[in-house]
């Protein structure tokens, strides 16, 4: 075990490296090591989803934190945004997040909030990282009288909803509007409805019943028409579908049409900008978001930069290029007027809010952006060698990118959480797609079985 920290946190199966208690206790004692700055008493926040392993890892890391003098901070099940808020809410030195976000309920994870409710840079999860890998804990377990104490914070999913309605306009309400939430089995399932139902919204909740085994499982996110169907049956005007951990979000409207996250960014950032509140007329986006999401912004000279995958990087760029709105095509979106992470039910205010005060129908936004066809393809891999260690993929790739000129695209990309190879080919001819992706799986699957180069 040479790394633990992927593109988002730690994750992996339930009790195998690097998702043992073990590996959890020493993440304990030295998140305390690495947080514990000065002599006063340090408080660290551990929230997590539903998965029935969030306890041991709860427990676990508790233990190394309090053996080291820290005191913690537990809010149960919370939806991630949520434990950013918490931490920065109750000014504690940092966030500890238990959640394989999406991934079904075997796999879990362990990331990281500073005390301003961001993910934490990679130098410092460097240093966490160094002293679990080297066993350098030079800092010694306090004396009895300093061990730290573990609070129950009662209150923290009543705070974060107020957090969440302060996001929606003053004095808008949702009455007529029926909403139909997904919950996934996870940790939005007390939050979400509790939200909607107080502002007016004739709420249908379904996956809102966790028990630890059934967390994303055949609902959720990753798979949305079991909610867009509910829509259709109910006459639901709009549908949300959150994933585990609610920090991502897809949507349907009362036809069933399913939207992802180039959509809501489409309808967001030309709302905004018609309101003349889309800060500097840009906003941040991933490579796989879809090149017709480029076009349908370009009509309104909306500039679109993309960064490589994951939320903390859109973020980073955010701050950097002081944008309000950016996000993923998986569902990720962040409005940073009220969030400094992707959050689900937030994002589900939002456009509710577009839906009010435009007086229109989500079906009606249904052609703010054509998408060009694209194809995306995951294979999984016994071990990830190196790109430039496989010519004959990065032959294909040259050939393939030379045909598709400026109609297209392709982008192939290991998997930051799991063993996996993302292969995603975009064209105005579909029947290209068909034909480029054979032959670059095809590439990709000898030479990885060959070891490479």
């Amino acid at each position: 075990m040479k790394k633990l920290f992927g593109t988002d946190g730690i994750r992996g199966i339930a009790n195998k490296e690097p998702m043992t208690v073990d590996t959890a206790l020493k993440l304990g004692k030295a998140a305390a090591i690495v947080f514990r700055r000065d002599q006063r008493r340090h408080r660290i926040v551990i929230g997590k989803d539903t998965r029935i392993s969030g306890y041991m890892y709860e427990t676990a890391l508790a233990s190394g934190l309090c053996s080291m003098g820290v005191d913690v901070l537990l809010v149960g099940p919370l939806p991630t945004p949520g434990i950013a808020f918490i931490t920065k809410s109750l000014r504690a030195d940092a966030g500890i997040v238990l959640s394989a976000s999406h991934n079904p309920y075997e796999d879990n994870g362990i990331k990281f909030f500073s005390h301003d409710g961001y993910k934490l840079p990679n130098r410092i999860e460097k240093e966490i990282e160094n002293i679990v890998l080297n066993d350098k804990y030079e800092a010694p377990h306090v004396a009895p009288v300093e061990i730290g104490k573990a609070y129950r914070i009662d209150d923290a999913t009543g705070r974060y909803i107020e957090y969440i309605k302060n996001s929606f306009p003053k004095g808008m309400q949702l009455e007529g509007i029926k909403v139909v939430i997904d919950c996934a089995n996870g940790a939005a399932y007390k939050v979400a409805p509790t939200v909607m139902k107080e502002l007016g919204a004739d709420v249908i909740v379904t996956h809102d019943e966790p028990n630890g085994l059934n967390i994303n499982k055949e609902c959720g996110s990753t798979h949305p028409e079991k909610m867009a169907q509910k829509v259709k049956e109910t006459g639901a005007h709009v549908g949300f579908a959150f994933d585990g951990d609610a920090d991502r979000i897809i949507m349907a409207d009362s036809n069933g049409k399913i939207y992802d996250g180039d959509y809501i960014l489409a309808m967001s950032a030309i709302f905004l900008h018609q309101k003349k509140q889309l800060k500097n007329n840009r906003i941040i986006t991933t490579v796989m978001s879809n090149m017709g999401l480029d076009f349908a912004l370009s009509k309104y000279n909306i500039e679109m930069i993309r960064t490589e995958v994951g939320d903390r990087f859109v973020l980073e760029k955010m701050i950097e290029h002081d944008a309000v709105l950016g996000g993923e095509q998986s569902g990720h979106i962040i409005f940073r007027d009220f969030t400094t992470t992707g959050d689900g039910i937030i994002t589900a205010m939002q456009i509710l809010r577009i839906l009010k005060e435009s007086g229109k129908d989500l079906k009606t936004y249904s052609d703010c952006i054509t998408k060009y066809p694209q194809y995306i393809k995951n294979i999984r891999v016994s071990k990830k060698i190196p790109f430039e260690k496989l010519p004959g993929v990065n032959k294909e790739l040259e050939i393939i990118n030379k045909k598709l000129k400026k109609d297209g695209r392709v982008l192939v990309r290991y998997s930051g959480t799991e063993p996996l190879i993302r292969i995603m080919v975009e064209s105005r001819n579909e029947i290209d797609i068909d034909d480029f992706t054979f032959k670059l799986i095809e590439n990709i699957q000898k030479e990885i079985n060959n070891g490479g180069k």
